[in-house]
Parts: structure tokens; sequence; C-alpha cells
């Protein structure tokens, strides 16, 4: 399904596991860059952010927009409208604003003047008293609305301190508080607006970040009868040191296995205990992310441990996979642009009903927040008060979903076969960044 060019020594791994067979030995990844290139990639992407921020602002009626950075409480959207770079001031304050045929104005406050700053914002002298400038500038621009951190739902749109909004009271006036705003549907769609400058660059975060799962889940890692999960998330996390990148949540692991049930939590199957000893025969699942170039990851593999004498993974568990993949396809052929989530989500478990599949589907958007920002296709879609949310063309998502399928030869126990893909939105649906797993790793 992916029509983008991938390197072919990815496709040879896919093919090994598609013909059960262990994977060879991994590829090199590809080249990650330094700090300093990232930044200059980054401030790149800004520029081109800033030049969407004034249609956006004027759909959603927001006449001013300011966000305020604070020492020890940086606001989350401070790398994503300004310079992704450190900010150790007590209070930086960014404002933007519709100056009408003028265009966007873009104003930085900062407590310590910088000089990359001044690419991207006009910055007042220093002896210029800050407060003032506000005052200066709504008198100016008399803005019908000017939209806040305040009010929303996740934090990234309520992340203004009560601290932070009496400055700007008393820097703006009274009369001005009356006309504040929650910035939510202004910053939602900002952050859900993808450039096709970082598609390739968040390729590369995916395939880091399959290269790194498919080690985790070899004989590299894992010895049958020795290895803990916990040394498997130890694992993950020292190779996330090596590699020099990060993560957004904790690298959780699954264990199946014939004959022990795993619990559940919140209606999903429990993550497995840190000393629990993988042994052949098992099922295992992780679910994983990576953190690089201010995009986030999301990915769920899954991985079968041989037996003894065993060549391949039993039929009923790759029923089980294959339950998955139908699930995969059904979301993926019901979604467009400008669909509604509900909609989308009541097709594909209509399908799934019809065909007899028990299934799952809790999917949610990526790109500078592993949870973003957007329109979730989950059970959660058709349940929402508010008006439904659409699908936007060039939107990142994590397809994350799983069935539950009876499996013979666990002597009817259900099997949960859990996947999750980052994908992006055409005109025909959702292409998965690299090829999605269509057959267990092999732990021999």
């Amino acid at each position: 399904m992916n029509r983008w060019p991938v390197p072919c020594l990815l496709l040879a791994l896919s093919v090994a596991c598609a013909t059960g067979r262990p994977a060879p030995t991994q590829p090199e990844t590809p080249r990650l860059l330094s700090w300093s290139e990232q930044l200059a990639v980054r401030e790149a992407w800004l520029a081109k952010r800033h030049e969407l921020l004034l249609p956006m602002m004027r759909r959603h009626g927001v006449g001013m927009w300011i966000i305020v950075n604070e020492e020890f409480h940086d606001d989350p959207l401070t790398q994503y409208v300004a310079p992704p770079r450190p900010y150790a001031g007590i209070r930086d304050v960014f404002v933007f604003i519709d100056a009408g045929e003028q265009g966007l104005r873009k104003i930085a406050l900062p407590s310590y003047a910088e000089e990359n700053l001044t690419r991207f914002f006009e910055v007042p002298e220093e002896t210029r008293v800050y407060k003032q400038v506000l005052g200066e500038l709504y008198k100016q621009y008399q803005p019908r609305t000017i939209a806040l951190g305040i009010h929303g739902k996740r934090a990234v749109t309520h992340s203004l301190t009560r601290d932070a909004y009496a400055y700007l009271v008393e820097a703006l006036g009274p009369e001005a508080e009356a006309r504040f705003i929650g910035a939510a549907p202004l910053i939602e769609e900002y952050l859900d607006t993808r450039i096709p400058e970082e598609l390739e660059h968040y390729r590369t975060l995916v395939v880091l970040t399959e290269q790194v799962v498919k080690r985790a889940f070899s004989s590299e890692v894992v010895k049958p009868g020795v290895t803990r999960v916990g040394d498997v998330r130890r694992w993950l996390y020292d190779e996330l040191g090596r590699r020099s990148v990060g993560t957004w949540f904790q690298p959780d692991l699954r264990v199946q296995r014939k004959g022990q049930t795993g619990g559940t939590s919140r209606g999903f199957l429990a993550v497995s205990r840190e000393d629990v000893v993988i042994q052949r025969g098992d099922l295992l699942h992780v679910d994983f992310g990576i953190s690089y170039m201010g995009l986030h990851s999301d990915w769920q593999k899954m991985a079968y441990v041989l037996r003894e004498g065993e060549k391949d993974v039993p039929e009923g568990l790759k029923r089980a996979l294959a339950n998955t993949n139908a699930l995969q396809d059904a979301l993926v052929k019901a979604s467009r642009p400008g669909r509604s989530s509900a909609e989308v989500y009541e097709t594909v478990m209509a399908e799934m009903k019809e065909k007899g599949i028990q299934a799952q589907v809790y999917s949610h958007p990526l790109g500078n927040q592993g949870h973003g920002l957007g329109a979730s296709i989950d059970f959660r879609s058709t349940q929402r008060k508010e008006e439904p949310q659409r699908l936007r063309a060039g939107s990142y998502i994590a397809i994350e979903l799983n069935t539950r399928t009876p499996a013979p030869e666990w002597d009817g126990q259900e099997v949960f076969a859990m996947a999750e893909d980052p994908a992006y939105l055409t005109d025909e649906g959702w292409r998965f960044f690299v090829p999605r797993q269509e057959a267990y790793y092999l732990i021999p």
C-alpha cells in the first residue's frame, strides 16, 4: 500500500519475515542529523509554518494569538511556534497579530534577546518594558479576539499558567481580558497540519523505530527461558541512548502463552510484569515510540518464540494476525479527507461484524505529539458531544487496533493480535510509512 520508495534492504527484511525465516542482519539505519543540523532543518520548517498561520487565524476568528513560555514551565507550543532552541528566561512571550492588509505581524518579547529569534520575529529594544509593548500592540490593532492557551481539553491547549494570565491582564488591561478566548481550535489545526518537507524525515524516524524493535524481538536480545520482560525494556532504553534519540512514553511489553490468559487493563490486554521470563511458544507484543526532530512515532509489533523443532508459527496465530490485517484494510478503505472520524469508525466496525471478527479500534493522530491533536478514529468517536472531527489531508495517524481470535492450537484460547503503524492521509486513504506487519517476527 506504500507508494513511496523504500530501501531495498528493508524490503528484503519484510520478505524474510513474510516467509517465516528469521530476519537477516539489520541494515544500517539512515543517517540521523546532528543537533545543529536538526535545528537548521526545523527552523526552515518553522518559516513554512508561519506562512500558513494567518489563514488559520482568520478561519478561527483569531485577531491576536499569544503564547507565554516560562522558566521551569515550558509551553509545549514554544518549539513549534518559535525556533526550537532552549529558553531559559523567566518569561518569554510570542505574539502573532492579524494586521489586516499588512499581513501577519510576529513579535517576540524574550527575557534574553537572541540572534535566531530576529530571523522570525520583531524583537523590541531590550530597554523597552514588555508590558508596555503589549499594551501598545493591543491599542494599535484592537483585536476582536485574543487567543490564549486556556479552556482546552488537552494540556497543549490549556497550558497558560495563572500567573502568566494575570501578567497579560495587567499588560493588556481589563477591556482586553473580555476578548480572551481559548486557542484550542487554532492550536489543533496548526499542530495537525503537516508540511511536505517533514515527510521523509518522519519516514526515517519510523524506519529507525522498526529496526530497533526488530532487534529487540530477535535472538540478539531474547534468550528463551532466561530473558525477562524487564530485560527487553531496559535494552530498548539503552538503545535509545546509544542512538541519541528520545521517547515520549515507557516501552510496554505483553506476553501471551497457551494455558495462561493475561489480565486486562481498561479493556485491553494488560502489560506484563517485568519479572516474567519469556519462554518458547510465547507470543510477544511491544508498544514503543521514538522522538526525533520534534516528531514522535508510535509502533506496536508482535513476535513468536519458536518451540523446539518448530519452523513456523501455528496456523491459529497466523489467522489472528490476518484478522488484524483485515481490520487495517477496512480502516484504510473507509478513510478519506473530509470524512468524520465517527463515520469511519462505524463503517469499519460494521464490516468487522459482518466478517465475524472481534475488533477494537483506538487510532490517534501523530506528529508533533505522540498522542496528537486532530481526528481520532476510535471507540469514543461516536460518543463525543461536540461536532464530529473530520480527517485532514496530509495528517499523520497511528493506526492502532487489535482483534481477538480463538486459536485451535491453544485449545480455543483467544489471542490478541495488536498492531500500530504510523500512516499519512492521501485522497485514496491512509498510506503506511513502511510496510505493515503481515507475519510475526520469529525468535528461534
